[in-house]
């Protein structure tokens, strides 16, 4: 004699899926990370424009660019320029470990615009007010020695820069060395990506060429001025991120 006769088991549940995590494109606080990442650019491109036409003829973050400068002044026999490459090089690698020790890197639960990397940009406007103040007291005309002493304030800066940046922990992220940027955003729009997926990049790129027209234009039209570029758009960056960045 056969028993009760059991019902058949309901079908199992799909595994329940934890829902998806919001995009880094729409975080609170994302777009204001962006504006505050392409005004770091337009100072680097300022930074980099005054370094290579007024100071020694080396750049303050382009370090790749200080690299083949190197290279030439080996061959050409030119001690001068060897200098300024050189000790813009130095001068940026030891800002950059700086950058990296204040900074520190990304970590599980970071707000959009960790706290140390206001600390890190604060170390790096103190570098390029130390560059601006010699170059008012000279009046915009340092010696050969006093040259190489701002040009290495401006490449520490820009070497802090760039490690601080990385703590965001933003994949190609980056305000000063962009050849990857424009790589990337060449690859993206021949893959078929849009426009609107590499809008960020272009805007970085656009803010670095824009700062060193500028810087540029400053340096011709009233040299004096030239530092107030760098100080207003890093002290503008300093003075949001400190006031509305850590709240996000």
């Amino acid at each position: 004699m056969s028993g009760p006769a059991t019902p058949p088991s309901a079908p199992p549940r799909p595994p329940a899926t934890a829902p998806p995590a919001t995009p880094s494109a729409v975080r609170p606080g994302t777009r204001l990370r962006q504006t505050l990442v392409v005004v770091l650019a337009v100072a680097s491109g300022a930074t980099d424009a005054i370094g290579l036409l007024a100071l020694g003829g080396a750049f303050t973050s382009v370090m790749t660019g200080n690299l083949v400068i190197l290279g030439v002044s080996a061959s050409s026999a030119d001690g001068t320029l060897a200098l300024a490459s050189g000790g813009a090089i130095l001068a940026f690698c030891l800002g950059a470990a700086l950058g990296a020790r204040l900074a520190g890197s990304p970590q599980p639960g970071d707000p959009v615009w960790p706290r140390a990397v206001t600390l890190g940009l604060v170390v790096e406007l103190v570098l390029v007010a130390g560059y601006a103040a010699g170059w008012w007291v000279t009046g915009g005309e340092p010696g050969a020695a006093l040259t190489l002493l701002l040009l290495g304030c401006m490449s520490a800066a820009m070497g802090v820069q760039s490690s601080v940046v990385q703590r965001f922990g933003v994949p190609g992220l980056s305000t000063t060395y962009l050849t990857g940027t424009l790589t990337t955003v060449v690859m993206r729009l021949v893959g078929g990506r849009g426009v609107r997926d590499v809008q960020h990049s272009l805007e970085i790129l656009a803010g670095l060429v824009a700062g060193a027209a500028a810087g540029a234009g400053l340096l011709l039209l009233a040299p004096l001025a030239a530092p107030v570029l760098q100080l207003a758009g890093l002290g503008g960056v300093v003075a949001v991120a400190a006031l509305v960045a850590p709240r996000r």
